[in-house]
C-alpha cells in the first residue's frame, strides 16, 4: 500500500490527513509535508492520522521529528487519532503506546476537536 497526503486548512490551522501506510520508503513524505507547512509560515499543524493502516519506527520517527520542529518555531502540533477501542487507525495509537511515547502529543479523537481553541474541557486524550 502507499501513503496519501492531502493538506486543507481549517481555521488557523494547516490540516495534512495521512492515508496508507508509514514505513521507511514513505514516511518521508509526511516529513516534507510538514516542512513545506512550516516554510509557509503555518505555526498551528494537525496531523490527521486516522487513515493510517501501518506505522513503523521510521513514521514514528518522522512524529518525534515534527513534533521537534513546530516546538522550536514555537509551534503546535495535534494529532488526530479515533478514540481507544475503534478499529480503523487504532495501529498508530498502539505502537505510539508501546514505545512509550504517546504522551508526548496532543492526541485528539476528531478534526473538530483538534482545531477547536474557544473550549479549555475539551482538552487532547489521555495517554
Amino acid at each position: 500500500m502507499t501513503l496519501k497526503v492531502w493538506e486543507r486548512e481549517q481555521g488557523d490551522w494547516a490540516v495534512l490527513q495521512v492515508c496508507g501506510e508509514m514505513d521507511l520508503v514513505t514516511s518521508p513524505a509526511v516529513r516534507q509535508r510538514v516542512h513545506d507547512a512550516v516554510a509557509d509560515g503555518r505555526r498551528s499543524l494537525v496531523l490527521d492520522l486516522g487513515e493510517v493502516r501501518f506505522c513503523d519506527s521510521s513514521g514514528v520517527g518522522v512524529l518525534i521529528a515534527a513534533r521537534r520542529l513546530m516546538r522550536s518555531c514555537q509551534g503546535q502540533l495535534r494529532l488526530i487519532l479515533p478514540a481507544q477501542g475503534a478499529v480503523e487507525g487504532s495501529h498508530v495509537n498502539r505502537v505510539l503506546a508501546a514505545l512509550g511515547v504517546r504522551r508526548l502529543f496532543e492526541v485528539y479523537p476528531d478534526l473538530a476537536s483538534a482545531t477547536d481553541d474557544t473550549d479549555d474541557t475539551t482538552g487532547p486524550l489521555s495517554a
